[in-house]
């Protein structure tokens, strides 16, 4: 009794560590960006919340949209390890065709104020939002959500509360909570569960997966179950593990083109 009753304690004492320090883990903060400036056209954005003060960068589409009409936006969010920073310059193609990008940091990250929570992130998506809909060179009704491993989960909550017109997951998982065996815990004690795999099921708009086949961080089946469970979802799995995909440009386009992003 007593060996169990010890060994009880310490499991407890273990998940009350670990649910005290989950966030360390999930929000790790980018690492550190030397080198890396904003570029001479991007506009730095300000997503006020109430948490504090979010940054954005929004590079404006390369190619004009026809006939003078507003430019279709893709919203970005990294992965929990990164900072805007490192994105501009692999956002170059699809500004060619015409969209603009937002790049959305998480609070806490960078120069941003706040602690990165789920919570904290869908208000600063909402707020991002809001910001587009004060544009009149961007059009609101031709927004994409596009997240990339966290960011995925950030991309989702937006899709989950505003009307995107198409969603795109590049490396992401179906909630943080299937990764709580891993670490010994129950799923009840994740404090941000991410449920993509609801909001997916929820979309009616089109979705795009990505993932890598070899994807050592988050195994390409929940890539799987992540467009099985889109009611119009196309899925490509690539030749890459986590941190080391090349975006496939030409899927992208393809995509947007077939939702009516691109005119």
């Amino acid at each position: 009794m007593l060996v169990a009753a010890g060994g009880l304690g310490i499991l407890l004492a273990y998940w009350t560590l670990l649910f005290a320090m989950q966030r360390n883990l999930l929000f790790p903060g980018g690492t550190g960006a030397p080198g890396f400036i904003r570029p001479h056209d991007a506009e730095q954005v300000w997503l006020e919340t109430s948490t504090g003060r979010v940054e954005a960068w929004y590079l404006p589409p390369l190619a004009a949209a026809p006939h003078a009409g507003r430019n279709p936006l893709l919203v970005y969010t990294h992965g929990n390890g990164e900072l805007i920073d490192f994105w501009p310059a692999a956002f170059t193609e699809p500004r060619r065709w015409g969209l603009g990008v937002l790049l959305v940091e998480f609070p806490g990250y960078g120069r941003s104020q706040g602690r990165a929570s789920q919570a904290s992130i869908r208000e600063t998506m909402l707020a991002a939002f809001e910001w587009v809909r004060g544009r009149s060179d961007l059009d609101p009704e031709r927004i994409v959500a596009h997240g990339r491993s966290l960011g995925g989960g950030a991309a989702c909550l937006l899709a989950a509360s505003r009307p995107v017109r198409a969603l795109i997951l590049e490396s992401t998982f179906t909630s943080v909570r299937s990764f709580a065996g891993k670490f010994g815990a129950p799923s009840f004690l994740v404090r941000d569960p991410f449920d993509n795999l609801d909001v997916v099921r929820r979309f009616a708009g089109p979705l795009l997966v990505l993932h890598g086949e070899r994807d050592e961080v988050i195994p390409a089946e929940h890539g799987r179950l992540l467009a099985a469970a889109g009611r119009n979802a196309e899925l490509a799995f690539l030749p890459c593990g986590h941190n080391d995909c090349d975006m496939d440009w030409s899927r992208v386009h393809s995509f947007l083109a077939k939702a009516r992003i691109l005119l």
